[in-house]
């Protein structure tokens, strides 16, 4: 061995592979050991392996919102993958002249920078200038990002001989396939620079907030300075750090000197500046986001969605290598509505907790999601109040928890079933003050589901009973006529519109079809809600709610997100729904409330009033507001509670999910031209027959109330047999039952 050295330090300028690796083979330890003669290293070079596999590094996944801006990022290192034209050519030669100044004369192996560096560093004391090849780091790097286990990494980093032959013939049939171009590129795009950054763009964002094209002399030296020992030199970690990368930086400014990439003056007056670091965030993941809760469902949705990879396994490998960007339907303008409307009424500090998502009819595009609570973790400082990592608005498969008892929300899917078998508007019947499903309910397995321990009141108590049709049974929200409704049209049948509509629970297990399935008894997120009322504004049309308009790869592969749609409702049935949801505004629980717009929704309390929703909707834009008790809402019922700083007795549909959605749809609306809904054919739905209810809308018709709604005879004109109420006397016994319902009956 001391010969074959010998020889090579008498000849270096003739010396080739094979002393090269001798000299490298003296600097390590325990060569003698290795067992490796001078003949079978010869051989180990003579045949070259294929260049080592390069799995595409991992980038980062950026997000984009409708308007092309991005809004968050996820990587698992931070990483953007630049041309070397887009890189400083003063940052090129910084890195070769502190790293490998002969790069471009060897051809992978560099005996002299070897033995160079070996006695610069010996005088130094410590490692100044690098002794491996710019390719041998290049091979290095590529066998680490290439490892699959922490076993196969530490065989790329120990320090052997064993492992430096595998480098160095690595270099070798690197530099056979590539230029010297091509390397550098590669070089510059894998290497650690410290602070979390990957690659020389990522590093030149990260340090001095510029591009990698826009570095200057002193900031190329600072990064070149850094990828020897990017942890030791790490400015994040504090001013020792900091200190040390100084060190470096003056290192590589003497080094461009004395290689006469620069004058000595130029390299004097740069030492004498300071590092001028200005470390830029770098957030990854949804926490630093300006828009948490979408991106963690555009998050969930990436990772669960068939339509980004064959099964679970390669889309999670998809998110973790990274290096595409999702264009999202975020639109910033609703989000900023949703939010405000939220925020200027239900406090960060508030248990309470209200959420709401915005999704476009006809197409399920999911526009804004926004909560109460801040999305991350708690970390001790509330300053900004406690935050939350449930994924407010949405369900469990999208990072949300079990939801709220979406209420009286529920009816919607009751109306439609009944005007979809034939019911018209006035078609109705008399409701006692109080019902007990005991018989008549049949879930979809064909089981009898009656509860006959169960009592249902309406929102007035015991005792509140009178004639109620299709209209005015939504417009005032009433139990138990919907109960009755329910029976009627058959709750298999009610359920299966739901489902139909996409409705599904926020927990991901099945749909508790029981009898008072109609009065909203499944727990449900604000997205599911929102996009099946969409479909009523699309006339029909149920769209899976979407978040990912299209996806563009890493070779600029453009791959399409269409939205995923079905005719769920004949057309005439959601002409017929949106006309009586749009009476909820007119004449119903809503009253007094609009945003200036056809628009049509839903109210929903919960028994004990453990949860409120609103759920509504334009031909335009689609939108459900939840709200109930972070801490749990049967623990916890909205009843005397202070929330956004304002009392209340109990909190109801109408109170402030109704406000919410009012105000954050008149805003996100503003520029958006009024669409209306199609008429219902009245030849089909209108008119109809409730028993008693002529009585009171004769009085409505002579101002006593002014809530009188079209009315005709139609099939449901036997109620009087069933209840044994016949004749004048029937009449008059219906007139005191409304007399009593009007006093005791409130609004829901």
């Amino acid at each position: 061995m001391r010969r074959g050295l010998s020889a090579c330090l008498a000849g270096l300028t003739a010396c080739g592979v094979l002393c090269g690796l001798l000299v490298a083979a003296a600097a390590l330890p325990v060569v003698g050991g290795a067992g490796i003669t001078t003949n079978r290293v010869a051989r180990t070079f003579v045949d070259l392996p294929p260049s080592p596999r390069e799995d595409p590094l991992p980038e980062r996944t950026v997000l984009l919102d409708r308007n092309g801006r991005q809004f968050a990022q996820f990587y698992t290192e931070n990483r953007k993958i630049v041309k070397l034209d887009q890189v400083a050519p003063v940052m090129r030669e910084a890195i070769v002249a502190i790293e490998d100044s002969r790069f471009y004369e060897h051809a992978g192996l560099d005996v002299k920078g070897t033995l160079r560096a070996l006695v610069t560093n010996t005088q130094a004391g410590g490692v100044r200038q690098g002794g491996s090849s710019l390719t041998q780091q290049l091979v290095k790097n590529i066998l680490v990002e290439g490892a699959e286990t922490e076993a196969e990494r530490d065989r790329a980093r120990e320090p052997s001989i064993r492992r430096k032959i595998t480098e160095l013939r690595y270099a070798l049939a690197m530099e056979k396939k590539y230029s010297k171009a091509e390397i550098l590129e590669r070089y510059l795009n894998i290497a650690y620079f410290g602070a979390g950054a990957f690659g020389v763009e990522a590093a030149a964002q990260r340090f001095f907030s510029v591009s990698a094209s826009e570095l200057t002399l002193r900031q190329a030296a600072t990064l070149a300075g850094a990828v020897r020992t990017p942890y030791a030199t790490d400015p994040s970690l504090g001013p020792q750090r900091r200190q040390r990368l100084r060190e470096r930086r003056d290192i590589v400014l003497d080094r461009m000197a004395q290689l006469g990439n620069i004058p000595v003056a130029q390299a004097e007056a740069v030492k004498r500046e300071p590092l001028n670091i200005r470390l830029k965030p770098e957030p990854g993941g949804c926490a630093g986001s300006a828009y948490p809760y979408f991106c963690l469902y555009v998050h969930r949705e990436l990772v669960n969605n068939p339509a980004f990879g064959h099964n679970r396994a390669a889309r999670e490998r998809l998110l973790a290598r990274g290096g595409v960007v999702l264009r999202t339907t975020l639109d910033p303008r609703a989000q900023r509505a949703a939010q405000r409307a939220i925020s200027s009424r239900v406090s960060q500090e508030d248990t309470e907790v209200a959420a709401e998502a915005m999704v476009e009819p006809g197409t399920g595009r999911i526009v804004a999601m926004a909560a109460s609570k801040r999305y991350g973790r708690n970390s001790g400082d509330h300053r900004n109040g406690p935050s939350t990592t449930y994924n407010l608005p949405a369900d469990v498969a999208h990072g949300g928890g079990q939801g709220f008892q979406a209420g009286s929300t529920f009816k919607v899917f009751t109306l439609a079933t009944a005007l979809g078998r034939g019911w018209r508007f006035d078609d109705g019947f008399m409701t006692p003050g109080r019902f007990v499903p005991s018989s008549g309910y049949f879930d979809c397995h064909g089981h009898r589901v009656n509860a006959p321990n169960a009592e249902i009141f309406n929102a007035s108590g015991e005792g509140s009973g009178g004639p109620q049709s299709i209209s005015t049974g939504t417009w005032k929200s009433v139990n138990i006529f919907y109960m009755m409704l329910e029976r009627r049209v058959g709750l298999c049948q009610v359920v299966r519109t739901a489902k139909a509509l996409g409705v599904t629970r926020a927990d991901g297990t099945p749909l508790h079809e029981v009898p008072t399935f109609t009065l909203g008894v499944n727990e449900m997120d604000p997205v599911t809600v929102a996009a099946a009322f969409a479909a009523f504004g699309a006339r029909g049309r149920y769209c899976r709610p979407m978040a990912i308009v299209d996806m563009v790869e890493r070779d600029g592969t453009r791959v399409a997100v269409p939205p995923s749609c079905v005719q769920a409702i004949e057309r005439g049935v959601a002409d017929a729904v949106n006309h009586v949801l749009s009476g909820v505004f007119t004449r119903g629980t809503m009253t007094g409330q609009d945003i200036g717009r056809d628009a049509a929704g839903k109210t929903g309390t919960n028994n004990g009033y453990t949860s409120a929703w609103f759920a509504g909707y334009t031909p335009d834009l689609a939108a459900a507001v939840s709200l109930g008790d972070i801490r749990g809402s049967y623990r916890y019922p909205l009843r005397d509670v202070t929330i956004g700083g304002e009392y209340y007795g109990q909190v109801q549909g109408a109170s402030l999910p109704g406000p919410i959605w009012v105000a954050s749809m008149e805003a996100a609306l503003r520029d958006v031209s009024p669409t209306s809904f199609h008429h219902p054919d009245m030849g089909r739905f209108g008119g109809g027959y409730t028993p008693g209810l002529e009585k009171d809308e004769e009085k409505e018709k002579d101002g006593e109330d002014g809530r009188a709604g079209d009315r005709a005879d139609g099939w449901a004109a036997e109620p009087q047999r069933r209840h044994g109420l016949r004749g004048d006397r029937g009449h008059r016994e219906w007139k005191s039952r409304w007399r009593q319902w009007k006093q005791r009956h409130r609004y829901r």
